[in-house]
């Protein structure tokens, strides 16, 4: 393990101090590749990192309870998950001054990191994985966590931006136009910043017919749709100079728009919910879509007066 990685260790502070970013991880690959995103997303913005996992069992009806014994080996094969998760964010920022803590827990992930994202930056889980310590898949919980967690979301997917080849690709932002979209647009900003590459800014429109059919004067509507997408992106190229920004006005559903952009792209950004530009649809929807269906990271945001919503089911 680097200097710079914090031994495994619990978590029993019930303070209120930044945890930083914080990432769930279960022991299966794609969860350490999340570990790895959220190493280089700390490394970033300077700030700690956080890594939580439980040995807790999913209750099954009819299921012997788990004795002393059992337990106790849950517990080890949990303590060996964060030091692996710990080694491997170390290895990640090499040369970096990371703080790293971890945090060892016997509770359901979801409610778990779901809490901790009230003093997070940055929840960060992989969208998917069969887990070593819960033996559950961590991507069933991808989707409640971007629709309640207290902070931005990141589901990380198979291709992370800790391979070479995606240090030059851009960021994408979904713009609908509407106030929801403004937070995810600051921090699809500041992504782009900190990556010091482009970012790809996306507004679709559809007739919403169902059909690949010709738009009846599509040179129109185009005109007024990047009008508004222009309108959105106002005042924010005088406070990132250094990110260069490509305006896109498709002619098609935000989810295809979205993925069409996101196979050239190292991170995808898209607010939770909203309407406006993406003619009419939910904009949850398409959020949900693409934490299933992208190939690269998807960070999604929420406007702050969304973090007020109902507290998970205890999963």
């Amino acid at each position: 393990m680097e200097e710079n990685a914090v031994p495994a260790k619990g978590f029993d502070d019930p303070g209120h101090e930044d945890l930083g970013i914080v990432v769930g991880t279960d022991g299966s690959e794609i969860s350490y590749q999340a570990v790895a995103w959220a190493a280089v997303e700390a490394g970033m913005r300077g700030c700690p990192l956080h890594i939580v996992t439980s040995y807790a069992s999913p209750i099954v009806p009819g299921a012997p309870e788990l004795g002393p014994d059992d337990l106790r080996e849950l517990s080890l094969k949990g303590q060996q998950v964060l030091a692996d998760a710990a080694s491997i964010a170390a290895h990640a920022v090499p040369g970096e001054s990371l703080h790293i803590s971890t945090e060892l827990i016997f509770d359901m992930i979801t409610g778990a990191l779901i809490e901790r994202s009230r003093r997070a930056r940055l929840l960060v889980v992989g969208n998917r994985g069969l887990g070593a310590v819960r033996r559950a898949v961590l991507g069933s919980v991808s989707t409640v966590l971007a629709r309640q967690a207290h902070c931005p979301v990141a589901i990380v997917h198979g291709v992370s931006e800790t391979d070479p080849a995606s240090a030059p690709k851009p960021v994408v932002i979904g713009v609908d136009g509407s106030l929801n979209s403004v937070p995810a647009i600051e921090l699809a900003f500041e992504e782009a910043s900190q990556r010091k590459v482009g970012l790809i800014a996306v507004h679709a429109w559809s007739d919403t017919s169902g059909f690949d059919m010709p738009v009846m004067g599509w040179d129109a509507i185009h005109t007024s749709q990047d009008v508004v997408l222009e309108a959105a992106l106002a005042g924010y190229a005088e406070r990132y100079p250094d990110v260069t920004v490509r305006r896109v006005v498709a002619c098609d559903t935000p989810v295809r728009a979205l993925l069409e952009q996101a196979e050239n792209a190292q991170l995808v950004v898209v607010g939770s919910h909203g309407r406006g530009g993406f003619a009419g649809m939910v904009l949850g929807s398409v959020s949900t879509a693409l934490l299933h269906l992208a190939q690269c990271p998807v960070l999604v945001v929420r406007r702050p007066s969304q973090n007020r919503v109902e507290e998970p089911a205890g999963q």
